[in-house]
């Protein structure tokens, strides 16, 4: 009879796509936490789940991993359902918490050799087990210390060991990088873009460049609904906006710039600078054209590009309830 274990790599084989929400939701009451959520996650893939305070981040990673059930919908890891079949759906993901379970009077490996049997992990596979995670979180050389007194960092990367001793196709990490040094964050960064290589990995994280240096997708949610989801590459081309400052030497009415077909809005910088939004693909060429012919005398045009800060703020405080879906990853 095979192992649960080989069961479960024979499984995944078989799938590409590790993850799949299909119109999940979570109610409290009368509160709508969760709306109608739905995404699929494929082997390989790192998303980056954002979100503000209360938005509905931490309830869906919940029900994600199985420890909160949704109100409706339907949650698939790696082929299992997660409701009709939760112990095989949960044997295929690793889950590392924002507060890391680890336990401070164990050795390092005293505590990952209890996570291998609480996974149930076969006793003549368990040295394997322990020897591939600490070389693949870089502990090693802290195998027989007490996890108490190790470095925020490496108690850290003890938490993500366990995530990952039992060899699991998708890996959630919630705000792994929380008060580490720029050093340690560094070197967090470079395990989670190694774990994405063969795994499905989800990483709730409130650090905007750390999205931006890990992932490969971002999901973006308001008010439990999806208000962004496509590849970082394409956020980073939203942040190219249409968006424009010039400077005249001697300045139109802004009343008069505002007229300008494309033109949706006219900000005042100083005196002689302005800032354009527009929505026109040749608004700039207008832009020069006018200028020229009223001898307004332009003489600086510069693209104003926004961050990635800037285009979180614009999604989660926007009264739109669309949602923007960027390229497929």
């Amino acid at each position: 009879m095979d192992t649960p274990t080989d069961t479960r790599n024979d499984h995944s084989r078989q799938h590409t796509t590790l993850v799949a929400v299909e119109n999940l939701s979570r109610r409290y009451g009368d509160a709508l936490a969760v709306d109608n959520v739905s995404f699929e996650l494929r082997k390989g893939e790192v998303l980056g789940f954002l979100g503000p305070n209360g938005a509905g981040k931490s309830t869906t990673m919940q029900m994600i991993c199985g420890s909160l059930a949704p109100s409706a919908g339907q949650i698939t890891i790696n082929g299992f359902d997660l409701l009709d079949k939760p112990i095989e759906a949960k044997m295929n993901i690793g889950y590392l918490p924002e507060n890391p379970p680890v336990y401070r009077e164990l050795t390092v490996d005293e505590y990952l050799t209890y996570c291998a049997r609480l996974h149930r992990i076969e006793r003549s596979k368990i040295s394997a087990a322990l020897q591939q995670a600490r070389e693949h979180c870089g502990l090693g050389e802290v195998r027989q210390r007490l996890i108490g007194n190790l470095s925020k960092g490496y108690q850290q990367r003890v938490g993500i060991a366990q995530a990952i001793i039992h060899q699991p196709p998708v890996v959630i990490l919630d705000e792994p990088t929380v008060g580490l040094d720029p050093i340690q964050i560094r070197e967090i960064r470079e395990l989670i873009k190694t774990l994405g290589e063969d795994r499905s990995v989800i990483l709730s994280t409130h650090i905007l460049p750390e999205v931006q240096a890990t992932c490969d997708r971002v999901q973006i949610i308001k008010r439990g609904q999806l208000v962004y989801n496509g590849s970082t590459e394409e956020l980073g081309r939203q942040g190219q906006g249409n968006r424009l400052q010039a400077a005249f030497a001697n300045p139109p009415e802004a009343s008069l710039l505002a007229q300008l077909p494309g033109c949706v809005s006219v900000d005042n910088v100083d005196g002689q600078r302005v800032t354009l939004s527009f929505e026109s693909a040749d608004f700039a060429r207008t832009l020069v054209e006018t200028s020229v012919h009223n001898g307004w005398q332009l003489y600086e045009l510069i693209p104003q590009n926004s961050s990635l800060e800037d285009i979180f703020v614009e999604l989660t405080t926007s009264d739109s309830a669309a949602t923007r879906q960027g390229e497929a990853a």
